[in-house]
């Protein structure tokens, strides 16, 4: 049981690398930016330990939270690209292994998209980028699904919950920014 424990709080430390360590940022604004998000103290840990945080305006503050969604989705992708390495004959895990490893790249690659959108301040585009890149962690999981012989691991189904956490923060943050 403790060694279970041990190891979910592993995953967490992996799934939110950034909330760690503290800066002196502006608690005023990160409080008030994240008053306004599903998940306050995911937003809260995360930004506050940013570096760049201090100097960020709310905007700046929803690029940050969508760069650690980023950091997110390229770890779980890397991690599940190194699982297809591990010698195994089963090739629908394989396969299934591989088609998540690709929605979580694309993930990223939507969140890149969203960064983008916003330099453009185009936030209803970043929404829906960041909204895309919520929804391929659910594409990976449905891929499992097909396939009944084979589980959903524990600890892919902490990295889809701490991505859709993410982007549930960072679409939060634009919600309040004046379109």
């Amino acid at each position: 049981m403790a060694s279970k424990i041990f190891f979910l709080l592993f995953l967490l430390f992996l799934a939110y690398p950034h909330q760690h360590a503290c800066v002196n940022g502006d608690a005023t604004l990160i409080k008030r930016t994240c008053k306004n998000t599903k998940f306050y103290n995911l937003c809260f840990s995360s930004l506050k330990s940013d570096p760049s945080s201090p100097n960020a305006d709310p905007k700046g503050l929803a690029v940050i939270m969508i760069g650690i969604g980023m950091s997110n989705a390229t770890s779980t992708s890397s991690y599940l690209s190194s699982k297809l390495l591990s010698p195994s004959n089963n090739t629908t895990l394989k396969r299934v292994i591989k088609e998540c490893a690709d929605k979580y790249t694309y993930a990223g690659d939507a969140l890149q998209a969203s960064v983008q959108d916003l330099v453009n301040e185009a936030y209803d585009y970043a929404y829906m980028h960041i909204t895309a890149a919520k929804d391929y962690p659910n594409a990976c999981h449905n891929a499992f699904k097909r396939y009944p012989a084979l589980s959903y691991p524990l600890d892919l189904a902490l990295r889809e919950d701490g991505l859709k956490h993410i982007c549930d923060v960072a679409m939060g943050i634009i919600d309040n920014l004046d379109w």
